[in-house]
């Protein structure tokens, strides 16, 4: 047989591959039909009606999807947070999480830890009256001092905002200074103290007003409201600079468009141009302001010692204090803790819905 001519085997062997290929499209036809009444396959490319040129068609991704393709996009940046997120873990998320769990139980940190459920939440309530009493006192210095101090910081900035730039350096310093200036605030117990050496006292008998030394610090009629002024003497803080750091990135061509459209003097610029741009700003210096006022506690203790005469001053923190650290009832500090990070909570989300309808 010559090399040219096919054999039998041959030409068999190649009819069965054809009538097998012809055969699987046939079969693969028939089933991209039928999926494609259940599932309609969208194109890859679409031609542009604009110009004319086909372009890949912009497929919609789930939401995880579209975190992964942004963290691989930005995994520099993830990798520079990284170290923070870390310690904000396990510093801060971490032990939010254990003291819901202890709150639920009689931890002593002296035997292990058994379930109560609620009856630390009970106790407190309607059973711990000096818990009460703090809370008054807490909910006092906190609608006190918070509104106060934020809107005294916001109207402070605002102010040094329009000062020359060396003007304006001086008095951030001067006004900045108390808050940076650790225990400064313990001058007020040489201002306010309790015999006729303290200023306020040897003022008022020189002038006769009064007959006989005034026991400021330890007179519960007075040491609310001291402590108030000395936590507002104190509070132009990080969120005071803040204001100011928002004040001047604010685009002053926004002022001339305002005044196009309308705007007739500084009260409407403020409310209409000015707060609305710093509002990050704002919802910062909220945050700082309510963990301030809420947490309130360690200049009572300098001033008045712990606890305070007839309990005047007594914060939730001291009570948290007194329980966690004096006694060591943790499972009870814990539902105190609770408690105050579920009012703080609540007053961060009131305040954020407040902020969102500045300029409206």
């Amino acid at each position: 047989m010559s090399q040219g001519k096919e054999t039998f085997a041959g030409r068999l062997l190649r009819i069965l591959k054809t009538i097998g290929s012809k055969i699987k499209s046939g079969v693969l036809r028939v089933v991209g039909k039928i999926t494609g009444i259940f599932k309609k396959k969208e194109p890859d490319m679409i031609v542009d009606p604009t110009t004319g040129k086909a372009r890949p068609v912009a497929r919609e991704m789930t939401r995880r999807q579209y975190v992964w393709t942004e963290m691989k996009k930005n995994k520099v940046a993830y990798l520079m947070v990284g170290p923070f997120l870390i310690l904000f873990f396990f510093f801060t998320v971490l032990p939010v999480f254990l003291s819901l769990i202890l709150s639920l139980t009689d931890f002593n940190m002296l035997q292990m830890p058994h379930f109560k459920g609620l009856s630390n939440f009970q106790r407190l309530i309607l059973d711990d009256e000096i818990f009460l009493l703090a809370a008054k006192n807490t909910l006092i210095f906190a609608a006190i001092t918070g509104p106060v101090s934020y809107l005294m910081s916001l109207l402070i900035a605002w102010f040094i905002n329009e000062l020359p730039p060396k003007i304006r350096a001086v008095v951030t310093l001067i006004f900045y200074a108390p808050s940076i200036s650790g225990s400064v605030y313990l001058v007020w117990q040489t201002l306010f103290s309790s015999d006729s050496y303290g200023w306020a006292n040897a003022m008022l008998l020189k002038i006769g007003a009064i007959s006989k030394p005034i026991l400021w610090f330890e007179n519960d009629k007075h040491v609310m409201w001291l402590c108030i002024v000395v936590a507002l003497w104190t509070s132009l803080g990080t969120a005071f600079l803040a204001f100011i750091a928002g004040l001047q990135t604010i685009d002053r061509s926004l002022y001339e468009a305002a005044a196009v459209d309308g705007i007739k003097n500084r009260w409407q610029e403020l409310w209409f141009i000015t707060l609305p741009t710093m509002r990050p700003q704002l919802m910062f210096g909220a945050v700082l302001s309510i963990t301030q006022s809420f947490g309130f506690g360690s200049i009572v203790t300098a001033l008045c010692g712990f606890p305070s005469v007839n309990y005047a001053a007594h914060t939730i923190m001291h009570h948290l204090d007194d329980y966690g650290g004096q006694r060591y009832e943790v499972g009870y500090a814990s539902a105190i803790a609770v408690i105050l990070f579920a009012i703080m909570i609540t007053s961060n989300m009131v305040i954020k819905k407040a902020l969102s309808k500045v300029g409206q």
